[in-house]
């Protein structure tokens, strides 16, 4: 990655930014002038854990990208919980993290992966590599919570083997500039991939999610649903690529981006993409953007509903889909909670 070259060299003008087509909507070098210092060690947070009514077998904390250990491994045939915590305590400097998780044949993990900020102006730069066995699954929830003037970056790659099912919900809150990147291979033969997101955006908070997959084998389906809504000067972007390689015969594979400009100062980017190669293929993708129905908020408040709870409520009903497509219950209802206090700084 460009980015790790810009970081090893302390060049920001290797940095990536509006020339480089993946990064045209996140101007990474435009908010980048220059590559911090390194961050300090930094002690574990005494603040619970966001989505902490989650219960989890084990907990991993990465702090300033140091942990003490920088890989998991879910044994064949086992089922449990991982709480993977991301958190920076720095202010103005730049710290860089990775970790491997291993999941092997026919085990089943619950990954619940929170990006967390106690700072100021911190750069973080976290990458992710998970594998997972044949017949293995994983339901991987996200939630990128940091403060408005971090920059965050984070990358990961997902590789399945055949019979393996992988499901993933990221709720992002912006940043300066935040981008949460997937890739994923996906192998077919029976494989099943669910790909969602949701952005929920106020102030002058960027949020990018980004995901790339590639279906090289013949008999595989893939699910993507992300929903997002921008307020104030709030600038959401989504980038999603489905490509089906030659001989990746009965693909079925289905895009959707939906998202909702709450005033005319905000700003939403969308770029859906198909690329296919094969035949005998079931793809579709679709993408729309509008504002919340003046009728319905009209109609709601003649019933005496205020004005504040009227908005509130037609935003849940517009992005409650996605939430509830998280199929772990007690995941499902953190993130509803969580999802619910957020709206009460959009409504």
């Amino acid at each position: 990655m460009s980015l790790v070259r810009a970081i090893e060299a302390r060049n920001a003008q290797l940095l990536p930014g509006r020339r480089d087509e993946s990064w045209r909507y996140s101007d990474l070098r435009g908010v980048l002038r220059a590559i911090p210092e390194a961050s300090p060690e930094a002690p574990h947070p005494r603040t619970p854990a966001p989505l902490g009514d989650v219960e989890a077998d084990h907990e991993i904390a990465v702090i300033n990208g140091r942990s003490q250990t920088t890989t998991f491994r879910a044994a064949a045939g086992s089922s449990g919980a991982l709480r993977l915590r991301i958190v920076s305590r720095a202010d103005h400097t730049l710290h860089q993290g990775a970790f491997a998780i291993d999941i092997e044949d026919g085990a089943n993990l619950t990954l619940i992966e929170t990006y967390e900020g106690d700072g100021l102006a911190y750069v973080s730069d976290f990458s992710l590599a998970v594998s997972l066995g044949e017949g293995a699954r994983l339901e991987r929830i996200v939630l990128l919570d940091e403060p408005a003037d971090a920059i965050s970056i984070s990358y990961s790659e997902i590789d399945l083997k055949p019979g393996a099912r992988f499901a993933q919900t990221v709720i992002a809150s912006g940043a300066r500039l935040q981008r949460h990147e997937t890739h994923v291979r996906h192998p077919g033969g029976g494989a099943d991939v669910r790909l969602d997101g949701l952005y929920l955006l106020d102030g002058k908070r960027h949020a990018d999610l980004t995901t790339v997959l590639a279906h090289v084998a013949p008999d595989g389906t893939t699910r993507q649903l992300t929903k997002g809504l921008a307020k104030d000067q709030a600038r959401g972007v989504f980038q999603g690529r489905i490509l089906v390689e030659r001989g990746a015969d009965r693909t079925d594979a289905r895009m959707g981006h939906h998202a909702l400009l709450l005033n005319d100062g905000a700003e939403i980017d969308a770029k859906p993409e198909l690329e296919i190669y094969a035949d005998e293929v079931s793809c579709a993708h679709g993408n729309t953007l509008g504002s919340l129905d003046e009728q319905a908020l009209f109609y709601m408040r003649s019933r005496g509903l205020p004005e504040h709870e009227a908005r509130a409520l037609l935003m849940q009903a517009f992005i409650g889909e996605v939430v509830d497509r998280i199929e772990h219950e007690g995941g499902r209802k953190a993130v509803a909670d969580w999802v619910a206090q957020r709206l009460e700084a959009l409504a």
